[in-house]
Parts: structure tokens; sequence; C-alpha cells
């Protein structure tokens, strides 16, 4: 299993412990999700908690830009870029005297950053070169993300929602049934993709997003059906609000055992 850790650049986000407004608490975040085993570090500065307002595209580069320095100058590891391959192990390893796992998805950078915005992707890759591009909106809110992806060849991670963080409470009607909605989203964000050329993506079912407590529960225990995609799926469960129905850590344990890939932590 892959662990994802969350750096919020934001201040509203949903969990205080996790924003990091500051050079230095930005160093002290990413050291303790390195010391908890992530092997990628997912830098975001809009929030997308329920309620939360719209980011221009300049408050989101105030936000993100200080962060990216950190990345230059040897805060998370190499830049390297290829193809996503098989997920493996790789053993320990040492990074700023913190041992944590290297199991990654092969060949991919180890960082990736949170946003809808193609403008911020090409100002992102201007900085620190190839990154994984975190996009909650699977490229509908801005049509320019897909292409700009695919030019620059970056990993991605589509996500599916609807609406905004304003609306998305109120868009839950899915006659077909949660699992058959999800798995036909992707259908067609597959065949979008391979129209531009796309090729290493992957799948976030999005988890608290346009979804009911019993339709979040209900696609984690079936979201092996989503594995014909052959895409890692990634899980992003931690702190939503239909975990509060069960104990602490059950959510996490159903996504590993019906297999998830990543699972991305607070």
């Amino acid at each position: 299993m892959i662990l994802m850790g969350v750096v919020n650049l934001t201040p509203d986000s949903f969990r205080e412990d996790t924003r990091a407004m500051s050079p230095e608490a930005v160093e002290a975040r990413v050291g303790a999700l390195l010391g908890r085993g992530c092997s990628i570090i997912d830098f975001g500065a809009v929030s997308t908690r329920p309620g939360a307002p719209a980011v221009s595209i300049e408050d989101e580069w105030s936000r993100l830009a200080p962060a990216l320095s950190f990345i230059e100058y040897g805060g998370v590891p190499s830049k390297t870029h290829a193809t996503l391959g098989n997920v493996r192990g790789r053993g320990p390893a040492q990074l700023g005297g913190v041992e944590r796992s290297e199991t990654v998805l092969e060949g991919t950078p180890p960082y990736s950053i949170d946003t809808t915005s193609a403008e911020i992707v090409r100002r992102v890759y201007e900085r620190i070169g190839p990154f994984i591009v975190n996009d909650i909106s699977a490229g509908e809110d801005d049509p320019d993300m897909l292409p700009t992806v695919a030019r620059l060849g970056l990993p991605y991670i589509a996500m599916h929602k609807r609406g905004n963080p304003r609306s998305m409470d109120k868009l839950t009607d899915y006659p077909e049934g949660i699992v058959k909605a999800v798995d036909s989203y992707f259908q067609e964000f597959e065949k979008r993709a391979a129209s531009y050329g796309i090729k290493d993506w992957i799948l976030d079912p999005g988890f608290g997003f346009a979804k009911t407590v019993e339709q979040n529960w209900e696609l984690l225990e079936n979201i092996d059906k989503l594995k014909h995609f052959g895409r890692p799926l990634l899980i992003g469960v931690a702190d939503k609000r239909f975990t509060r129905t069960r104990e602490a850590g059950y959510a996490e344990r159903l996504a590993e055992e019906r297999g998830a890939d990543i699972l991305r932590i607070h």
C-alpha cells in the first residue's frame, strides 16, 4: 500500500493540523509525513471541504509558490519521471535523516499538486519540472487541463465529483446506483484521456464528493469493481464525514482489503 500524505497550504482546510502556512511549517509537515511512511507528498493550495469558497488563480499561486522552493532545494526526493508501472516495494530509504518507505508507483515523481487549474500546472512545471497532477475535477473544471497534462507528459489523478464545494451535497441523485455511476463516469473519462494522448492516470472514486453517507460506504465496499480499468486506485477516506459512523481506521482497512493501491492520509 502506497501512502500519499497531504500538505494543506490553506488557512481554511478541514483539518487544522494539516495546514502549513510558512516554510517552517511545510518542512515540519513533510518531515512528519515521511516519518509515517508516505512515498508521495500532495501539496494543495485550495480547500475543497464542503462550503469552501472559490479561490482565484493568483491567490492559489501565492500560497503554492513558497512551498515549491522546498521541493526545488531537496526537501522532497529528486525529480524523476516515467510512465506509471506496477506497484512495487523497494525497501526503506533515508531522506533528511528520516527513514521512509520507498514503495512507489514506479518512476513517478514523489510529489503531487492538488489543483483544477491548467495555469497552475504550467507554472509549477516551469518551476520544478515533472510532478503528479491531482485534479479533483478530472479535467471538467478547466477545459485546458487535459491538453496541458498531455502536452507536458505528466502523470494524472482523475477524481469523480459533481458540482463544487458549495453545491456538491445537493447533487447525490444516482438513479443507476453509485457504483455504476462512478464506473460509467470513468469509462467516459478514459475516452477523453485517450483522445488527448494521456496514458498515465490514476483513478480516484471521490469519497465525500457529491455522495451521501450510504453511497460512500457502498462505493468503498465495491471499489474492487473499478479494477477492470487497470489503473491504480487512489482512496481518500481520512476524516471524511461518512467515516464518523464507524470506528477509527475501519474505512482505511476496508479500502486496503478491497484493492486500493494508494491511500491518501492526513
